[in-house]
C-alpha cells in the first residue's frame, strides 16, 4: 500500500515531490525516496524513516531538475531495507530510468527464478525489481513499448511511475487495484500524478481525472498522451482503500471515502443496533464510521480514545513487537467520557484480535460500564496478495474463529461485523458524493456491486489467481 507521487515541468519538482509525499505519509512509513531528473540524466535519494526525516532541505537542493518521482514504502514484498527504499534508480544499456511502485506482483518469484536462471543479478528482495529487470530485457524501442513489454508479463496489481531522462511515464494495471490519479498545475502548466488526489490541494494543482484501468499514460515535451497497451479485464478496485487505508478527503475513482465510511457506519448502525449511551471511534480511520453510525443510532459521537499523533499507523508497522507496543503508546483513553457508559466503539477492521483485546481493556480500565464492539468491514479471513500485509491465514482471527469466539476472545460485551453486501453498497452509494468532474468508472454488474471491487480478503475471491511460491508457504502461529 506504498504511496507514488511524479510531477513532469516544474523549476521546483523536487520541492513539489517532498510535498505530495507528505501527503501520502499514511501509505507508508517505512522509506521515503525521490529521483528527478535535468533532461539529461537521474539524480535520486532514499532513506529510511519519514519524509520529514529523509529529505533535510541540503539532500533536497542536490536534486536538480524539473521532472521528478517520488515513493513512501510500506512494504509487503521484501524486507524494510534501505536496499528495498524506492524509486529503484538504473543505468542500461537504453539508458538510466528510476521507478516507484505501488501494489504487488503474485508472481514475482517465479519470475525472478527464471531472471536469474537468464543471467539476471538481483540488488534488492523487492518484487519491483522484476519489472527493471523485464524492462532491460525488452527489445523495445521506446520507453513506454518497453515499460508496456515487461508490464504484458507480470501479474498482480501494480501503479507504477517510470522516470526517464527525458519522459514521465505513469500506468495502472488492468484491473486497476491500486487508485492514480492525474492533475494539474494551471499556472506553470506541469502535469502531475499522485496516488490520492490529497496531494493536489497541498500544492495547488488542478484534479483532472483518474487513470482508468489498463491506463498509460506518457508525458514528455510532445505533451501528454494515453495509452491502452494491456487487455482490459473486469475491474477490481481495493475496497480496503475506502474502509481503511486512503485518506477521508480523498475521492478515488468518483467515489468519497469519508461519505463511503460514513455510510458504513449508517448501515452497521442499522444492522446492528445495540442500547447504548455514547459512541466512540478508534482514531483516525474509525471516526467517519463512527459519525454515521451514531447518526443512524440516535445516540451521541464522542472522542474516548485520543491518539498520539507522533506514533505511526500500528496496523502497517512492520514487526510484531513494533505493533503490540504502539497500541499502548498510540492511544489513551477520557475518563470523564467512558466512566459508568454503555459504549458502542467503532473500528474498521479486526486483523489478528490483538489490538482490539487491549482496547477494549483500556476502555474498561477507564471506567466503562458496557463496550460493544461494531466492525464496519466484514471478518477478514483471507491474506490479501495485492498489497496488503496479511500473508498467511494462519495470523487472522476471523479464518479460524468464529464471531462469538472472537467476541470472548476481545472480552467486549457483543461484537458485530458489516456483511459484505452491505459494505459495497455503501460504497457504492458514496458515489453521489464525489463532486462534479470525478465521475465513478463504471463497475462491472452495477446492479449488485459483485466484482466492481476486490474484497478477496473478506470473500476469498480473488480476482487474479494465485499460487504461493515455496518460499511464502512459511506458516506464522496466530497470536491467540
Amino acid at each position: 500500500m506504498c504511496g507514488v507521487f511524479g510531477i513532469f515541468g516544474h523549476p521546483e519538482a523536487a520541492n513539489l515531490t517532498y510535498l505530495g509525499l507528505h501527503a501520502l505519509q499514511h501509505r507508508g512509513q517505512e522509506s521515503a525516496g525521490i529521483a528527478t531528473s535535468d533532461g539529461r540524466q537521474l539524480s535520486l535519494h532514499r532513506g529510511m524513516g519519514h519524509v520529514i526525516d529523509v529529505f533535510p532541505p541540503e539532500h533536497i537542493e542536490r536534486l536538480r531538475g524539473t521532472n521528478a518521482i517520488g515513493h513512501v514504502r510500506y512494504s509487503t514484498a521484501g524486507g524494510s531495507f534501505l536496499k528495498n527504499a524506492q524509486p529503484i534508480a538504473v543505468e542500461y544499456a537504453r539508458g538510466s530510468v528510476a521507478l516507484a511502485h505501488n501494489g504487488n506482483l503474485t508472481n514475482a518469484d517465479d519470475l525472478r527464478e527464471r531472471l536469474e536462471a537468464r543471467g539476471s543479478i538481483f540488488q534488492t528482495t523487492s518484487d519491483t525489481e522484476v519489472i527493471v529487470h523485464l524492462l532491460a530485457k525488452s527489445e523495445q524501442k521506446s520507453p513506454e513499448d518497453r515499460i508496456a513489454d515487461a508490464l504484458s508479463r507480470v501479474q498482480g496489481a501494480y501503479s507504477l511511475l517510470c522516470l526517464t531522462p527525458s519522459s514521465l511515464i505513469a500506468v495502472r494495471d488492468p484491473r486497476g487495484f491500486r487508485p492514480l490519479c492525474l492533475g494539474r498545475m494551471p499556472a506553470e502548466g506541469s502535469w502531475v500524478v499522485t496516488s490520492e488526489p490529497s496531494s493536489f490541494d497541498l500544492i495547488d494543482a488542478k484534479y483532472e481525472r483518474d487513470l482508468e484501468p489498463g491506463e498509460m499514460i506518457v508525458i514528455d515535451e510532445r505533451g501528454l498522451r494515453s495509452l491502452r497497451p494491456f487487455a482490459s479485464a473486469r475491474q477490481s478496485m481495493c475496497i480496503f482503500e475506502y474502509v481503511y487505508f486512503a485518506r477521508p478527503d480523498s475521492i478515488l475513482d468518483g467515489i468519497s471515502v469519508y461519505e463511503a465510511r460514513k455510510n458504513l457506519g449508517r448501515r452497521l448502525a442499522a444492522t446492528h443496533p445495540v442500547e447504548a449511551d455514547v459512541a466512540i471511534p478508534v482514531p483516525d480511520s474509525g471516526v467517519p464510521a463512527t459519525i454515521g453510525y451514531a447518526e443512524q443510532a440516535g445516540i451521541p459521537f464522542e472522542l474516548g480514545l485520543v491518539r498520539s499523533h507522533y506514533v505511526g499507523r500500528t496496523f502497517i508497522e512492520p514487526q510484531q513487537s513494533i505493533r503490540h507496543f504502539g497500541v499502548r503508546l498510540k492511544l489513551n483513553p477520557i475518563a470523564s467520557v467512558l466512566r459508568g457508559k454503555r459504549v458502542v466503539v467503532v473500528d474498521d477492521s479486526i486483523v489478528r484480535g490483538t489490538t482490539s483485546r487491549k482496547i477494549v481493556k483500556m476502555l474498561r480500565d477507564a471506567g466503562a460500564r458496557e463496550v460493544h464492539l461494531r466492525i464496519s468491514s466484514p471478518p477478514t479471513r483471507w491474506p490479501c496478495y495485492y498489497g496488503i500485509d496479511t500473508p498467511t491465514r494462519s495470523e487472522l482471527i476471523a479464518a479460524t474463529h468464529t464471531i462469538e469466539e472472537i467476541n470472548q476472545y476481545v472480552t467486549s460485551n457483543s461484537l458485530a461485523y458489516l456483511s459484505l453486501e452491505d459494505m459495497r453498497a455503501a460504497v457504492l452509494d458514496a458515489r453521489t458524493a464525489a463532486p462534479e468532474g470525478r465521475r465513478a468508472l463504471p463497475v462491472a454488474n452495477e446492479g449488485s456491486g459483485e466484482r466492481s471491487f476486490c474484497d478477496a480478503c473478506w470473500s476469498g475471491r480473488y480476482p487474479v489467481e494465485f499460487t504461493p511460491h515455496p518460499r511464502q508457504r512459511q506458516m506464522s502461529l496466530l497470536d491467540f
